[in-house]
């Protein structure tokens, strides 16, 4: 199966070329490297147009659409021809070694593969305590009280088959895209596993994610969720 990993990447100049450094010397998985331009105003697509030129398996898009997370991962995918998709932010923030571990389980038959944060050697250091306590508060609760195979639905960093998000028709304007997408699937009869990963804030330039401006999507999928398993 062949790999893509998609990086959403706004003003990333001080993190792009080291994300990409880091992915290209360390995973050994056959895989193309799709880097999403979301709109920056700093020199992240003339870095990743540099480095492309040592890297044959780079490409560089795009997002033509309003910015934002969902609208560059949404570009990301439209723009793969692999069999498998893996998100990966460009801040550094998500354990590469994870990849790896995730693939094992696509392969294994897999069709979602979750890295959660709130899991036996899995972690989340550093960020707001606030968002830390919402986001295992929610992967729980849908873990125990629904059975979503994940206790970390939250977490952008996940592997997809392609054919799971060719399936969905996906609504999400922000980060809640993370959440839409595995919990529309479960409801579709995909197979979802989960594998522990260790998340570390990001100690270079400034996050997007804002909490509250994005707590009613996310309330408004949990709710989705719980409704769904009602009438079911």
């Amino acid at each position: 199966m062949r790999l893509a990993i998609i990086i959403p990447a706004h003003n990333e100049q001080d993190n792009i070329v080291d994300v990409i450094n880091k992915i290209e010397t360390f995973l050994d998985i056959p895989h193309e490297l799709i880097v999403v331009n979301d709109h920056s105003t700093d020199t992240t697509a003339d870095l990743v147009q540099r480095v492309s030129r040592q890297y044959s398996n780079i490409r560089l898009v795009e997002n033509l659409n309003e910015r934002g997370f969902t609208n560059a991962i949404k570009t990301g995918f439209a723009h793969n021809k692999a069999d498998v998709i893996v998100p990966v932010m460009a801040d550094l923030c998500d354990d590469l070694h994870t990849i790896k571990e995730m693939f094992k389980k696509i392969n294994e038959g897999y069709d979602i593969v979750c890295g959660a944060r709130y899991i036996k050697d899995g972690a989340r250091l550093g960020g707001s305590k606030i968002k830390g306590f919402f986001s295992r508060l929610v992967g729980k609760s849908l873990y125990y009280l629904l059975g979503i195979p994940t206790q970390d639905i939250a977490n952008a960093f996940k592997m997809y088959r392609k054919n799971v998000i060719d399936s969905i028709d996906i609504k999400s304007r922000g980060f809640e895209i993370s959440m839409e997408i595995p919990l529309k699937a479960y409801y579709l009869g995909f197979k979802i596993a989960e594998v522990p990963t260790v998340w570390k804030e990001r100690t270079k330039g400034k996050s997007s994610f804002k909490m509250f401006k994005l707590f009613p999507n996310y309330l408004k999928l949990y709710l989705w969720a719980i409704f769904k398993r009602l009438i079911k």
